[in-house]
């Protein structure tokens, strides 16, 4: 009896300690398994960010190639056609360091995938000693203490359905064991076939970095026969520069004189306002009126903390918020155009040449042109070689240049996608072509970012 009570107390020993030992390496496991899906669910993410950046570069790339496509049969060579060749360029830089982004990415996945296998490795290793040395002990102590005897030995009957439990939770421990060891297996093979996949997509990924780098380099040579092309034609694109210097240097005159004249008119209605308020609440002692003095204080504080008098009234206010709001959301002032020329300082050779906005080819000539916003005409006027439009926006103005006809006049409302003229003849000869400006005020502005995407 004695013996009996002994075995069990050290049999209980023993197990608790197996499970002690199990339960250690199993939350050791746990903890590195939950470490695991937490880098999986960051790369996760940020897989997806990237999958949709690459595909908002990809619908790039093919909206720039079309663009290409309609300069790329050109017999003369342009400076348009160097600009949109070198914008590919860069676009097609974007994408292969997305694809590098993504090589390093599966290249951290497939090192937590191993990871993860091998502490997965350890637990089945260790599930299987267990479970081993239960058998074997099991194995060895099943002639000496029977099972029957081992129930029948009891004191009583609460002792013998005590017993009975025991036996019944140790087998069942036994086959939860055998369970784990079959649910470890599974999750280890499953993680290797993931593995097997992430080797493919690396693969994969390899390729085509190795084939977008093929691309771009064909890119750079075609760069290269454009830029030679160019230099050859120096002396006649000398000319085509100075006569675009020449008419962004009028239109940039002409652009400072109708912002100039916006702001007396806008000054000259804010003094009619102040006076119009003056004769409406005279104050016949503005010491001993603090309401009027506090009225007068504001209005003056107002016109002295406020820079412009192109955001006064209600109205501009309102225009100039809606306007900056829609940053990266107007609409194109043509269809089916692509920038030619872009913002600021182009260099080809010896050569330079600086856009105070941003020039629109199209494919044809006589293409519609329209108002990217709503606002009212400021200007229509001949520059000689084509009609430019103004077009006020608060104390934003949007200029259209290089047209071949007008079809709105001055002081007119305009509403957003209202078609106001037409483009004229490229330069090239090729298509047709528009100038497009944006100021702030008195301040030239690069309209491309302000422009939605096609």
């Amino acid at each position: 009896m004695i013996g009996t009570k002994i075995f069990l107390q050290m049999k209980r020993l023993k197990d608790y300690n197996i499970k002690l030992s199990v339960m250690k390496k199993t939350i050791l496991a746990l903890l590195c398994f939950c470490l695991c899906q937490v880098s999986f669910g960051q790369v996760s993410q940020d897989r997806a960010r990237m999958e949709k950046e690459r595909q908002d570069i990809q619908k790039e790339l093919q909206e720039i190639q079309s663009a290409y496509n309609k300069v790329k049969g050109q017999k003369k060579a342009t400076i348009g056609q160097l600009t949109v060749l070198q914008r590919k360029m860069d676009i097609q830089d974007r994408y292969i360091g997305n694809i590098n982004h993504e090589i390093h990415n599966i290249t951290d996945d497939i090192y937590l995938s191993n990871l993860e296998i091998y502490h997965l490795q350890g637990q089945l290793d260790t599930l299987k000693s267990q479970y081993a040395r239960s058998v074997v002990y099991a194995y060895k102590n099943k002639s000496s203490y029977d099972f029957l005897n081992f129930i029948f030995s009891a004191n009583n009957f609460n002792d013998a359905m005590k017993r009975v439990a025991y036996l019944k939770s140790y087998r069942s421990y036994r086959q939860q064991q055998v369970n784990s060891i079959i649910e470890t297996q599974k999750l280890i093979e499953q993680r290797k076939q993931q593995l097997l996949g992430k080797q493919t997509q690396k693969k994969s990924a390899l390729q085509n970095q190795q084939q977008q780098l093929a691309v771009l380099e064909d890119q750079k040579k075609e760069k290269d026969a454009v830029v030679a092309k160019l230099k050859s034609q120096e002396k006649e694109l000398s000319k085509e520069i100075a006569s675009r210097k020449k008419r962004f240097r009028d239109l940039s005159n002409q652009i400072a004189a109708i912002v100039k004249r916006e702001i007396a008119r806008a000054k000259k209605e804010e003094s009619d306002r102040l006076a119009a308020e003056k004769r409406n609440n005279p104050v016949s002692n503005p010491i001993s009126s603090p309401t009027n003095t506090n009225t007068l204080s504001t209005t003056k504080k107002t016109s002295t903390a406020t820079h412009s008098y192109l955001d006064l009234n209600s109205r501009d206010v309102a225009l100039n918020a809606s306007f900056e709001k829609n940053h990266g959301k107007l609409p194109w002032p043509v269809d089916n155009g692509f920038v030619s020329i872009p913002f600021g300082r182009s260099k080809v050779g010896n050569l330079t040449t600086d856009n105070p906005g941003i020039t629109i080819s199209t494919p044809s000539s006589g293409s519609p042109v329209k108002a990217v916003f709503g606002g009212v005409v400021s200007a229509v006027s001949n520059l000689g070689d084509g009609m430019m439009i103004m077009i006020r926006h608060g104390k934003y103005f949007t200029v259209y240049s290089n047209l071949s006809g007008a079809s709105v006049n001055k002081g007119e409302e305009v509403s957003p996608g209202q078609v106001i003229g037409r483009t004229s003849e490229g330069e090239d000869g090729s298509g047709g072509q528009m100038d497009f400006l944006l100021m702030n005020e008195n301040k030239q502005v690069n309209p491309e970012p302000w422009l939605r995407r096609h």
